[in-house]
Formats: structure tokens, sequence, C-alpha cells
């Protein structure tokens, strides 16, 4: 039988979490996710799935992109941790907010911060992104809405005028 993820008791965690040093009481194994939503009441991480599978909850944790659902507090102790409203300083985020706007890359709004934490984290590491990159680097999130090639353009489109710029 597995243990309950609330199991033990609750202990003070440190997390930098867009840059501010954050202490929290949370129960080891307690989700980021909800640690980020209840705790620390950034609700722009949105939980989509629950199981990883979405993207909808998608962070910047110590420079990689994960879902905040799978990751316990207690495996986050001590890393730095960027969401959506701390990505204001990202080069890379400006281009990536007019794009979506510009290309209707959001509708519902329940994928769009995880799309866009990756779509920044994609264009971080690659400048001049081709259209096989941007599928790839966008993989790991899921939209209802748009059927993707919205998002595409846009991160296309971010690119682009990164580049011009």
């Amino acid at each position: 039988m597995n243990p309950s993820p609330r199991a033990g008791e609750k202990s003070e965690v440190l997390l930098t979490v867009n840059g501010e040093t954050k202490k929290v009481l949370a129960y080891p194994m307690e989700r980021l996710l909800d640690v980020l939503r209840n705790e620390l009441e950034l609700t722009g991480t949105k939980e989509g799935c629950g199981e990883g599978e979405c993207g909808s909850c998608s962070v910047l944790l110590d420079g990689m992109l994960v879902n905040s659902c799978l990751v316990p507090v207690g495996q986050a102790k001590g890393a730095s941790i960027v969401t959506i409203e701390g990505l204001s300083t990202y080069a890379s985020m400006n281009p990536v907010r007019e794009a979506f706007l510009e290309c209707g890359g959001a509708q519902c709004g329940i994928c769009t911060p995880g799309m866009i934490l990756a779509a920044v984290h994609l264009l971080e590491k690659k400048r001049e992104p081709t259209l096989a990159d941007i599928r790839e680097g966008l993989a790991g999130n899921l939209c209802r809405c748009t059927g993707y090639m919205q998002i595409f353009d846009a991160v296309a489109w971010a690119a682009r005028r990164r580049v011009a710029q």
C-alpha cells in the first residue's frame, strides 16, 4: 500500500520562486503545483490533468521545463523555480506574449501558461527554431482549442521578431 502524499509531518521548505526566497510549510510529497497555487497564490500555473500529460502546470525548475504536478515539493527544496508570473525577466517573453495575442495562440487559457513557458524555454535555447524544433519544444503541452497551428505560428513569429531586434 502506498503512503498518502501527505503522510508524515509538514516541514519548512525554502524555495526561490520568481527570484524571491519563499518559505513554506508543506508535506514533503505535496505537489509543487499545489504549493505554488495554494500556499504562494501563484495561480497562473494551471492544473489540467494532474498526471503530467498536458503541460498546463509547466514551470522552470533550475532551468528545466517540468510538470509541477509530478514534482514533490521536497524535491524542489532549494531550487530556483520560475512560473508564468516570473517570466517578465526573460528576453523572449515579450515577443512570445505579443505573438500569442497576434496569432490567436491563446484561447480558453488553460494551456496558455504552459505553452508560453515551453515557448520561452525553447527560444532561450534556440534563437531561430525550425518548425520541427517548435513542435518538439512544445510536444509536452496539449491544447484542446487551437489545433496547434496558431501556437506554432506564434512561436515562429516571436522567434523572427526577436532575431530582427
